[in-house]
């Protein structure tokens, strides 16, 4: 453990005042709602989107840095704009697919203390940046059409599994979240069938809540065809 987290550790553990709770927590509230009417202000305006997650680390040689920008390019060319999480990687592809369909391209980054800066294929005012994941990925569920997870780590899985949740227990409408590449997330979905559904933990319609696929062309084809009945709209 490095010296500053170990810090934070101790300051969480000291004893505060009744006033410095209520300061403190007074602040927080009211920087959590400017953050909400940021958010809200500024993506009720930008139309169908779809968000792209992904790691922050793939470098633009990887088959799937790649594969990324050619799925928000396609996205652009079907009527919808891209959100991603702002920063490099996989979310730095998906803005450059968007900015070269010349589609809406949004950013939703977040001060990190490691891997996360701005790119530059984001559309300038449609460029937020938060200090509080769960602000963030309300931003994320309410303005997006589609979730398409491209490989990626413990942030990506955390924005998968909070959308599937969220339309598993129903406190928000059916979009489609598709997973691209199937070797990447085979072993994720084995352990889902063997031991989530063999235990009992959820049930084998769960498995129809998302779909995985290996092209662009595949990836969109879902989205049209889920979307070929519907209206578009804010998802709450």
């Amino acid at each position: 453990m490095n010296p500053n987290e170990d810090r934070k550790i101790r300051e969480k553990l000291e004893q505060k005042t009744w006033n410095q709770i209520k300061t403190n927590d007074s602040w927080a509230i009211f920087k959590i709602m400017s953050e909400f009417v940021e958010g809200y202000e500024k993506l009720s305006k930008i139309g169908p989107c779809v968000s792209i997650f992904g790691s922050a680390r793939t470098k633009p040689e990887d088959k799937f840095y790649k594969l990324s920008e050619e799925v928000a390019f396609k996205l652009t060319q079907n009527g919808y704009g891209v959100i991603t999480g702002g920063g490099p990687g996989i979310m730095e592809a998906g803005n450059k697919g968007a900015h070269r369909g010349k589609g809406t391209s949004v950013g939703l980054n977040i001060e990190l203390p490691f891997e996360q800066h701005f790119n530059p294929w984001i559309d300038t005012d449609k460029n937020l940046e938060f200090d509080y994941f769960f602000v963030r990925k309300v931003m994320f569920v309410k303005y997006s059409q589609g979730f398409i997870v491209m490989p990626g780590g413990f942030g990506t899985l955390d924005e998968l599994f909070e959308a599937i949740t969220l339309i598993q227990t129903k406190k928000i409408g059916r979009f489609p979240i598709i997973l691209v590449g199937k070797d990447f997330w085979g072993g994720l979905l084995d352990w889902i069938k063997k031991t989530l559904i063999a235990e009992g933990n959820i049930s084998e319609e769960d498995l129809n809540l998302f779909r995985v696929v290996d092209t662009a062309d595949e990836a969109i084809e879902h989205l049209n065809r889920f979307y070929s009945k519907y209206s578009l709209k804010p998802n709450f």
